[in-house]
């Protein structure tokens, strides 16, 4: 994140310094640099970094708190405010989040999305975009290999998701994710809760994340996105196979029962 704090060529005379220190972390805020919930750097490292006074720098932080972009409290850091926060849940939240149904329609978005995001990251990703897809691909590797609860391995499942969206470098693709983001935890969660005990599922699905990695990697566009699609494609389609074995146990037991009523 340092790199990314340094200061840029002066702008242009008629902005007030103020202005332009609220752009500079304006700008790091919709890059997702500096994330929703977490402190902002120290004034010390701030006013290296933008090279600009205290006093300039206080005062580009008081525009951001006046536009809700960041929160301070007495005696802490700045945090940057939760941009998708409100008072009460939206009635299509409350909606999604209560029907069973909604796991499928979350899997169509995922797939449009990560489709998409998967293919910028392999065109558009950084050396350092490629060591946290890494790393996040390493602990995912791990969690298989050390058996990890079902909860702790889609947390991992979903943040690998989120570093190679993240790496799209397009903020309103990994806003738009992020304001999805307990939801789709959620899918990643009743996925892997459904499908990794099972051998041929969980081969399917370490395959996936494996082809996925190397093609955003590797830089390959049109394979990441090939990749991403058939990962979700993928778990759709065995979590429908799943649902359509259980119609099946259904029918035949009740068929059975009917049966067993006219045993004499």
């Amino acid at each position: 994140m340092s790199d990314q704090l340094t200061a840029r060529p002066s702008s242009p005379p008629d902005k007030r310094v103020a202005d332009v220190v609220a752009e500079r972390i304006e700008r790091l805020i919709s890059d997702n640099v500096l994330k929703p919930g977490h402190p902002l750097p120290s004034e010390r490292v701030l006013t290296e970094r933008l090279s600009v006074s205290r006093s300039a720098l206080r005062e580009g932080l008081k525009l951001l708190r006046g536009r809700g972009l960041i929160v301070s409290s007495q005696g802490k850091r700045s945090v940057v405010a939760n941009l998708l926060a409100s008072a009460e849940q939206s009635p299509m939240l409350h909606l999604l989040s209560t029907q069973a149904r909604t796991l499928y329609d979350l899997l169509e978005v995922r797939e449009v999305l990560e489709t998409e995001s998967a293919g910028l990251a392999a065109e558009r990703g950084t050396a350092a975009d490629h060591v946290l897809i890494s790393r996040r691909y390493t602990q995912l590797v791990k969690a298989r290999e050390l058996n990890l609860d079902s909860v702790e391995h889609a947390r991992l499942d979903h943040a690998f998701h989120i570093a190679i969206c993240e790496a799209s470098h397009n903020p309103v693709l990994v806003h738009t994710l992020s304001s999805l983001n307990d939801l789709l935890l959620s899918s990643v969660f009743a996925s892997l809760s459904n499908l990794y005990h099972r051998d041929p599922q969980r081969s399917q699905i370490d395959r996936h994340h494996e082809r996925l990695y190397r093609a955003v990697s590797n830089k390959q566009r049109e394979a990441a996105r090939r990749a991403a699609r058939e990962h979700i494609r993928g778990i759709r389609e065995a979590l429908l196979e799943i649902e359509k074995e259980e119609q099946r146990l259904v029918r035949a037991t009740l068929r059975l029962k009917g049966d067993d009523a006219f045993a004499v």
